[in-house]
Parts: C-alpha cells; sequence; structure tokens
C-alpha cells in the first residue's frame, strides 16, 4: 500500500477522517489535552478576538493539529497575504519564541461570507468537511450603523451558511459561536437563554431580497424596534438560527459585552484598533474628547478579549465532551460579577494619560461626563466646535487643508452610538460561566483564566490606555518625557489665552460700566472673605 505524504502547508493531509470521536474517558482530560490533534475552524481570524483566539490556540495548545482560518482577499491583498502579515504582529512573539515553525499549521482557506455557500471551492469544502473537529464562528460586522441588508448578510445567512458546512463534517464535535451581550438589550434582565426572535429569519430574509435598499433603509427602525441599532438585531436572529440546529449539532453561545484590550495574555494591554472604547480614549488622551454624554453610575460592562477566549475555549471542550442536550449560553460580562462605572473609567483614563501622555495632544486630558442633554451640548459647542473653527481658521490662512471640523463631526457620530450603551445598566445572568469555571481542573483555571473576580480596574484601564499609545498608535515609550513637556506648553498655552481672555473681556465689557465694575468689584470681595473664612477656620481647627 503506498505511503500516503502531507503538504508541508496542509498539516492536515488525507488521514484526518479516520480520527476517533472522544470516548467517554475523555470527561476528566484538560482542556489543552482535549484540543491536541484537533482540526480547528476559524472564521474572523484576521480580526481583534479571532487573532487572541488563534494565537492562544497556539501557546497554550501547542498539540493542536491544524488551524482552519477563512479568510477573504480585501484591500488588493490575497488570503495568505492577510494571513501572514497577521502573524508578524507582536501578539504572536511569544508563539514565536516557542516554535518558530508554528504557521505550519495555519491553513488559510479562500472565503466570503457574503457568497453562496461561501465561496470556498468544493475541495476545500471537502477537505473541511473530512476533518473538521471544532468551529468556532467569530465574523460578523460590528458596525453599529451597518445597513440592514448587509448586517443580514453577514451576520445572518452567513451564520446559516455556516450551520450547513458544518452539518457535512462528519468528525464535528462541538461548534461555538460568538453572539454579543447586548442582543437582547431591550431586556433589563437577560438570562443565559436564547430568546424567541424579534421576527422570523427566514421572512426577513425573503423580503429583504425583493426589497429596494431604499424601502430597507426606511423601514429598518421599525424592523428594529427598541433596539439600538441593526448589530444587536442580527445578533439576535443569529442566535436564533444557530439554536435551531441543536438536535444535530453540538452548540454553545458565547455573549461577550464591550471587548476590551487584554488582561494578562498575551501580554497586558494588547489591542489592535479603534474600535469601541478604545478610539475613545484615545479621542481623551489626544485632548479632543473633552465631553461625552454618559450616566457616571452606569456601569461600564467592559471585559477584557483575553476573557473572552479563555471562555470561549473551555466552552468548546466542555460542548465538546459532555455534549449537552441543548445550546448552552455563555453570558461574558463584569457588571454582576466585578463592577465598574464610567464616572471611574472617565477618572482613571484621564489619570493615566497625563502620566504617560500621547505623542502631539491636540489639547490637555481633561474629559467629563454627563447625562445631561443640555450640558453636554454646551460643552460640544464650547469645548469642540468653537476650538476646531478656529483650528481650521489658523490651518485656512496658512494655506493649510481645514480638518479639525471634519474630525469632530466623526467623533461625535463615534460617541452618539455609544450613548445607548453608557447611559444604562443590564443585569446579565451567569449561571452557566460559573458551572463552567466549576468544571475546570485548578490548573486549567490557571490557563483558561475567564474569573474576572481578579481584575483590578485601576490596573486594567492603565495597562489599556498604555495599550492604545504603543500598539494602536504605535508611539515609543521612551518619548514620553517630550509628550510630558509638550502638554506643559499646551498648559502655559491656555493659561495665556485665559489671562488674555480676562483682560479683554475686562477692558470691552467691564471697564467701560460703571454697573459692571460695582459687580465684579463685590464678587471679589465675596471671594476675598470666603478664603479668609476658610484660613481662620482651618487655624482654629488645628
Amino acid at each position: 500500500m503506498a505511503t500516503v505524504r502531507r503538504d508541508e502547508r496542509d498539516p492536515v493531509g488525507e488521514q484526518a477522517d479516520t480520527r476517533p470521536r472522544p470516548s467517554d474517558d475523555t470527561a476528566m482530560t484538560s482542556v489543552a489535552d482535549y484540543y491536541a490533534g484537533k482540526n480547528v475552524l476559524i472564521t474572523g481570524a484576521t480580526g481583534f478576538m479571532g487573532k487572541v483566539l488563534v494565537e492562544k490556540l497556539l501557546r497554550c495548545c501547542p498539540q493542536v493539529r491544524a488551524l482552519f482560518l477563512l479568510v477573504r482577499p480585501k484591500a488588493g491583498q490575497s488570503m495568505q497575504q492577510r494571513v501572514d502579515d497577521m502573524i508578524k504582529c507582536k501578539l504572536f512573539d511569544r508563539v514565536r519564541e516557542d516554535d518558530a515553525h508554528f504557521h505550519r499549521k495555519i491553513v488559510p482557506i479562500s472565503s466570503e461570507l457574503t457568497e453562496p455557500g461561501l465561496a470556498i471551492s468544493p475541495e476545500d469544502a471537502d477537505k473541511l468537511a473530512a476533518c473538521v473537529n471544532i468551529v468556532f464562528h467569530c465574523a460578523a460586522t460590528i458596525r453599529f450603523d451597518e445597513p440592514l441588508k448587509h448586517a443580514v448578510q453577514l451576520n445572518v445567512i452567513g451564520t446559516q451558511q455556516l450551520l450547513g458546512l458544518a452539518r457535512r463534517m462528519r468528525h464535528l464535535e462541538a461548534f461555538i459561536h460568538i453572539s454579543t451581550a447586548y442582543a437582547n438589550c431591550n431586556r433589563k434582565h437577560i438570562d443565559e437563554v436564547i430568546y424567541p426572535p424579534p421576527v422570523e429569519p427566514r421572512k426577513l430574509i425573503e423580503s429583504l431580497e425583493w426589497m429596494d435598499d431604499r424601502i430597507v433603509q426606511d423601514i429598518t427602525p421599525r424592523l428594529i424596534g427598541n433596539r439600538p441599532n441593526t448589530y444587536t438585531y442580527t445578533k439576535a436572529l443569529a442566535e436564533y438560527v444557530v439554536q435551531q440546529e441543536q438536535d444535530k449539532l453540538n452548540i454553545g453561545i458565547i455573549r461577550p459585552s464591550i471587548v476590551g484590550a487584554s488582561w494578562q495574555e498575551p501580554f497586558p494591554g494588547w489591542i489592535d484598533n479603534f474600535n469601541g472604547p478604545s478610539g475613545v480614549f484615545i479621542a481623551a488622551g489626544k485632548g479632543i474628547l473633552r465631553t461625552m454624554r454618559a450616566n457616571n453610575d452606569a456601569v461600564a460592562d467592559l471585559i477584557p478579549v483575553d476573557v473572552v477566549i479563555n471562555l470561549t475555549l473551555a466552552a468548546g471542550w466542555y460542548t465538546a465532551v459532555h455534549k449537552p442536550k441543548t445550546a448552552l449560553v455563555y453570558n461574558c460580562t463584569t457588571g454582576g460579577i466585578n463592577p465598574f462605572h464610567w464616572g471611574e473609567i472617565e477618572h482613571h483614563v484621564m489619570s493615566s494619560f497625563k502620566r504617560n501622555p500621547l505623542e502631539q495632544a491636540f489639547r490637555r486630558p481633561n474629559a467629563n461626563i454627563t447625562s445631561n442633554y443640555l450640558i453636554y451640548q454646551y460643552w460640544i459647542l464650547v469645548s469642540h466646535k468653537f476650538p476646531a473653527l478656529l483650528y481650521d481658521l489658523v490651518l485656512r490662512l496658512t494655506g493649510q487643508k481645514p480638518q479639525m471640523m471634519r474630525i469632530f463631526n466623526r467623533l461625535h457620530k463615534a460617541i452618539s452610538l455609544l450613548e445607548y450603551f453608557s447611559s444604562q445598566d443590564w443585569e446579565w445572568n451567569s449561571e452557566n460561566v460559573n458551572m463552567l469555571m466549576a468544571q475546570l481542573s485548578p490548573e486549567d483555571r490557571k490557563t483558561f483564566n475567564f474569573d474576572v473576580r481578579q481584575l483590578n480596574w485601576p490596573e486594567y484601564i492603565e495597562n489599556y490606555c498604555i495599550g492604545t499609545k504603543k500598539y494602536v498608535l504605535n508611539e515609543d515609550m521612551s518619548d514620553i518625557p517630550a509628550a510630558r513637556q509638550h502638554l506643559r506648553k499646551l498648559r502655559n498655552i491656555r493659561y495665556t489665552f485665559n489671562t488674555v481672555l480676562v483682560v479683554f473681556i475686562w477692558r470691552v465689557f467691564i471697564a467701560r460700566s460703571q454697573m459692571a465694575r460695582n459687580i465684579w468689584y463685590f464678587v471679589v470681595s465675596l471671594c476675598f472673605k470666603f478664603l479668609s473664612y476658610f484660613r481662620a477656620s482651618s487655624t482654629l481647627t488645628n
């Protein structure tokens, strides 16, 4: 009989379909041991969470056999180029130290979620059907303002098609779907269950096929109802679509809240995008964002990305080994376990960026949060629009293209999309998360740690802010002294401007009016009397 040879680029070859399903005694295996020899399919692998999932599997489950990544060509890059660029980033440094040839386990598969059959070639589809053991579905559009038709295509139809491929997989042991904790944000208390969908997905898809885009745009607000955007609406539909396959597949659904920078792994503070809170933090650190409409006392349900990935891998292990009769949902949140509030975040972000300032800040970091609409509009006018107009005027006078007002308009749009989530609280049940944690061995609880009770928020926010500086803006930490000097320069400019403004107001408005001068002297005398009283009281107390 001829010997089967394996291609160096394909670690699976033709032997994978003979691999047996796990026996009953695998229930006591560790998470890493379970993934040994397994073939894993990952969608959304080039995204933020997908990268961390790939890195964690390669580093902590080094015996994993192969990672099949569904990747589409983008921006003139082939799927192979995108994967090569991904594994070159700093995120994979620890994996590189352990195994310089880790890339051999990564098998990119050309795919497009919006195309029929996911645009996977028949040969690749047959290969996946023959060898894949676990599927992690991370791909989705996360844009809050995505047109409904496109959001349905990516988040719902794409999920349907992936489930169709999964049904063909002869050795599939678990299908893990990444949803969002806000899929049911129209409820205040959210259990770890799949709620009835707002509309039957099949009927919506059939309707959208013949509707004109303008009609869809007009009816979108009525369709999404009391949900804030098409993202949360379509993710709720996708959960229902996944649930319908629970009789045929072993399914788990992960619901993370607002995913932020890494907490511990592979190193603290790793982040690679401007999405969500990261862009807000950077804008505040640059001194561009000076106000934000939010409730200071509302819980900011941030969840570190490595916590989400650790829970995801543990859920994959549990789903495959224990084979629950129904799809289990895991609410991956912090608010009910280790709450932290928006007002506290604002304080720690400002403090962090004053200690570790960003380079070439527009103004000194000094943002404030308010839930009052009128106060918010006042600060938008005074702290955002007026300085932007002034700065653009200077640019015009110096022959440059004005840009600051455009930047502020984009910023206002971004923070307006976050207002819904920063102005109210939710209660998430986490019984399944606690159950899963109890199922892990002490060693696995360390290796795949998702216990957010251990999270130190001030330290995490500090690392988060530093991470935006190092990994998103690619700024060198050695330049911090120069950045601090720049902040001192901005402070002196502000003091000088305020002094000139006071003198101008005095000369133009107060010095010319006897009544205005009398009011001014009265206010100043009151201030001096208050200070004298305060000093006297302090002396008596001492």
